[in-house]
């Protein structure tokens, strides 16, 4: 038994912007380090040591909310948006060769608040993107100072490099979530800091893994279910992961969520858009069959295909 219909009807082509579209719109720019970057983040320092004075105690800074590029609508209502709260960070949840991410608290003081996740992609010198180059396909810049520093891996290209990484994540998840895909809310960009809706617990730690998760037969059988349908939506809007594992999924209050998406491809500017999509797909499959569940359901082949018609790649 699959659960995907092969007959099922094509869905529409959805007409998206592109992902250089997103890197050189206005609002998404503005952690670029140009110049007009430089001198912004001259003024942050100069105002930090009289910020610092008045910030509540414990707090690390002000909510970055009011400069930061938004996420999407409707917001949800836990969200804390009032330009009077505070950040505080309350430990790492997770560090990685590209980016660490944090648990903050943001909350006005004797007010509301609410917990979320602060991804920071590392610093250039730093930086360590797997095959960088090939994710990169179809994100191209308008300038052509731009794409030379980016080609030559230059300090500058470096810095442009995380600055896509953290537009691409953010603008995807945005339009996924939008759709209702199982993605994190995704906050504000500011630069190449994402903040993302924090999954976790009352006792704030984070929701496990699916790659720690040992389900039984009915169990695997529905998560595999809640995966395709993912999936499916994630191709008819032009995406796929890029990078999908058992540890780039969360299992949070019994249904799967997908994380890091930093590498998501566009099916349709990525020539190797449709390799990337089969390699997400047996990649998971792999993890499934090995924990139980029929080679007749987790079919790789046929799944890759089912998606690649529903994203008009057939």
């Amino acid at each position: 038994m699959q659960y995907f219909d092969d007959d099922a009807p094509q869905v529409a082509k959805i007409r998206r912007r592109r992902f250089d579209d997103q890197l050189n719109d206005p609002q998404t720019r503005s952690g670029r380090l140009t110049e007009a970057e430089r001198e912004r983040l001259a003024r942050v320092r100069e105002d930090a040591y009289t910020a610092a004075q008045e910030l509540p105690p414990g707090a690390d800074r002000w909510s970055t909310w009011v400069d930061a590029a938004q996420g999407p609508h409707p917001r949800p209502d836990w969200l804390v948006v009032d330009a009077a709260a505070v950040d505080t960070e309350l430990g790492v949840l997770k560090t990685g060769k590209e980016a660490d991410v944090f648990v903050i608290e943001r909350g006005v003081p004797g007010g509301e608040r609410c917990l979320l996740a602060a991804k920071r992609y590392r610093s250039g010198e730093h930086r360590m993107f797997h095959r960088d180059a090939g994710y990169l396909e179809g994100r191209q810049m308008r300038r052509s100072r731009e794409n030379r520093a980016i080609a030559n891996r230059t300090e500058f290209g470096r810095n442009l490099i995380a600055e896509q990484w953290a537009v691409a994540e953010f603008a995807a998840l945005s339009r996924l979530w939008s759709v209702g895909a199982p993605v994190p809310y995704p906050v504000q960009r500011d630069g190449t800091e994402v903040l993302l809706e924090f999954l976790g617990d009352a006792d704030r730690q984070g929701s496990p893994r699916l790659a720690q998760a040992r389900p039984g037969p009915v169990e695997l059988r529905e998560f595999w279910a809640q995966l395709v349908a993912a999936l499916e939506l994630f191709a008819a809007h032009g995406f796929t992961h890029g990078d999908l594992s058992a540890y780039n999924i969360l299992v949070h209050d019994g249904q799967l969520v997908l994380i890091d998406l930093p590498q998501v491809v566009d099916l349709i500017a990525n020539p190797a858009g449709a390799e990337y999509l089969a390699r997400d797909v047996a990649n998971i499959a792999r993890w499934f069959t090995a924990r139980g569940l029929s080679e007749q359901v987790t079919d790789p082949g046929a799944l890759t295909a089912h998606l690649v018609g529903i994203a008009g790649l057939g």
